[in-house]
């Protein structure tokens, strides 16, 4: 099978109405250029103060904003991938989960990816910066079925991660998301090299859709949305600023690519002590 997916580019700030307006109309340019599987950014909606975090937060799916979402993939009859949503859940008040929602071409809720990894890190005089604060961790990896493929859901800081990139492709991920807000200070360095990083050794197409410029708060992000093929080639990225990448998906390459380096085949499971360091 092969179609035109697309990772969505964004300076998201604090005016929630205004992103998702802004989203709707990107959603809606990368559909007109033939886009089938559409993916926003971490935090499209709302990137603000953490402060503000509980306050535009909302539940999922039945919220406003998966709503507007549903109504978008019904529109243009594509696959949504809607970023992340902060979602409200009373179990964790006032924290709220950093959550990524799929949508099929229907507008139907397909289901919902809660961000395991939470960034903690404090500098003394250099940076402090914890999600753990205003965020509740996920507890679970989340592979969805799709007209178009297998979507496997990872958000940002995950991307540091491995073992949970190939706990979804041994699920049978096909196409692995990374929504992403990343800084530039570490994005400058380390966005590409992990991302392609993530897509040669599990042999998937990756799909990283992010934010750029500065918010509100005067966080600088990184940019360089794109999407990535098995063999771990940049297929498209998308330019400075706010707009797309807009690159082919041809899922046989999965195939080609794991009988050309079959190291799925090769795991020693017995020589990994897995879990015991």
């Amino acid at each position: 099978m092969r179609f035109l997916a697309a990772a969505i580019q964004m300076n998201s700030g604090g005016d929630k109405q205004a992103n998702i307006d802004k989203a709707l109309q990107l959603i809606a340019a990368a559909a007109r250029q033939g886009a089938r599987l559409i993916a926003l950014p971490e935090y499209f909606s709302f990137l603000g103060s953490d402060d503000e975090r509980q306050n535009v937060s909302e539940p999922i799916p039945g919220g406003p904003t998966v709503g507007r979402l549903a109504q978008a993939a019904r529109q243009h009859g594509v696959v949504l991938h809607g970023g992340t949503i902060l979602e409200g859940d009373p179990l964790v008040a006032p924290r709220v989960y950093n959550t990524s929602v799929v949508l099929d071409e229907q507008g139907r809720y397909l289901g919902s990816y809660r961000k395991i990894h939470l960034f903690d890190v404090n500098i003394p005089g250099q940076v402090e910066s914890c999600e753990s604060y205003t965020l509740a961790p996920g507890a679970k990896a989340v592979v969805l079925d799709s007209s178009f493929a297998k979507l496997g859901l990872t958000i940002c800081y995950d991307l540091r991660f491995p073992e949970l990139f190939r706990t979804l492709a041994l699920r049978g991920a096909e196409v692995i998301f990374v929504p992403a807000a990343f800084s530039l200070f570490t994005g400058k360095d380390h966005w590409e090299p992990l991302l392609r990083s993530r897509a040669i050794e599990n042999q998937v197409y990756i799909i990283a859709p992010a934010q750029t410029g500065c918010d509100p708060v005067g966080r600088l992000y990184f940019g360089g949305s794109m999407i990535i093929d098995p063999w771990g080639t940049v297929v498209a990225q998308a330019p400075a600023g706010e707009g797309f990448a807009l690159g082919m998906i041809e899922l046989e390459k999965i195939g080609n690519v794991q009988r050309q380096v079959p190291c799925r085949a090769h795991r020693r499971l017995d020589a990994y002590d897995l879990g015991r360091e």
